[in-house]
Order: C-alpha cells, then structure tokens, then sequence
C-alpha cells in the first residue's frame, strides 16, 4: 500500500486549487481578487473571498475555505495555499491567521502566492506566534473551575451526570 503524501507535498495541488477559486471570487468592489485551499481529512477545500457592499461583512477566501471543511466534518486543517496579490504574494490577514491556528497544528505548512506563481512557503505557527487558542481557553476555564473542561459541547452537563433532566426531573 502507498505510503499517503506529507502535507507539505500536496501544496503546489493545493496551490492549482486555490487559483481555480481565485477565479470565483466575488470582488466587485476591490477587484482584489483571493482564492484559498486547506487540506484537511484527505480532502482539498478551495473557495474565495466574497466581497460586500457593506464592507465590514466580506468573507476572505481562507476563512471560506475552512468553514467549507469544518461543515464538511473536519476539525484539523493539515496544510493550506492562499493564492492573491499582484507583485507581492498576499499574506493571510490577523483575522485569518486566527482562524487558521484555531485548527491547525503550528507546523501546518502554508504556503501564500501571486497567480504569476511568487510564493511564499512558511507554517502557520511562523504567521501567528504566539497565537491564543483553545488550550488558553481551556486552561482559563481549569484555573476559575478547578476542574478541566473540553471544547464547548464536549462538556457534559451536571443533570446529564445525575440522569435528570435539566428540571431536576428524573428521565
């Protein structure tokens, strides 16, 4: 049986996927177009960024793409190509680095280009060091509670514990 490819192989695939996307961007207003691909579960999920007249609730293409894997089922980024910009690759921004970290390991590779092929490879951990995540949550939770917790919804409430029904009624 084939050994499966490292992520860090699959980023010029991912990077084909995300110029695809590019081309589907809807950026009536900036024109800057950005497409996106994350790898995640074995599978490739590309989108691009979707502009507003009402700018504040533009989506970028990074975030698209991960929404797009998480409501497909998965909850780990293992790589990601962003393809925008014009000279220079364009970079993830704060807000997609956040959203990047939030499910990816910080040696998820990453790899940013111009459609002329620029490129920048690097990991997410590199764009945002540092970065707060769901282990800072948890352990905030840990310290106030004395007890550790999980994501939300994971964890089980106390009349799930006891059997009852949140009434205090037995089930």
């Amino acid at each position: 049986m084939p050994s499966p490819k490292s992520p860090r192989s699959l980023l010029p695939a991912l990077l084909r996927a995300a110029a695809r996307a590019r081309k589907r961007a809807y950026a009536p207003y900036s024109g800057f177009q950005v497409g996106a691909a994350v790898l995640a579960d074995g599978r490739v999920y590309a989108a691009g960024n979707v502009e507003n007249s009402a700018y504040p609730l533009s989506i970028c293409a990074e975030r698209n793409a991960v929404a797009m894997a998480i409501a497909a089922g998965a909850r780990r980024i293992d790589a990601a190509a962003i393809v925008g910009g014009a000279k220079r690759p364009a970079a993830p921004c704060g807000g997609c680095r956040q959203v990047l970290a939030e499910f990816s390991a910080p040696d998820t590779p990453l790899v940013y280009a111009t459609p002329h092929g620029h490129s920048v490879t690097t990991t997410v951990g590199a764009l945002l060091p540092s970065s707060f995540g769901p282990g800072d949550l948890m352990e905030a939770a840990a310290e106030s509670t004395g007890r550790k917790t999980g994501p939300p919804g994971m964890a089980r409430s106390a009349a799930r514990v006891r059997g009852t029904r949140s009434s205090g009624r037995r089930g």
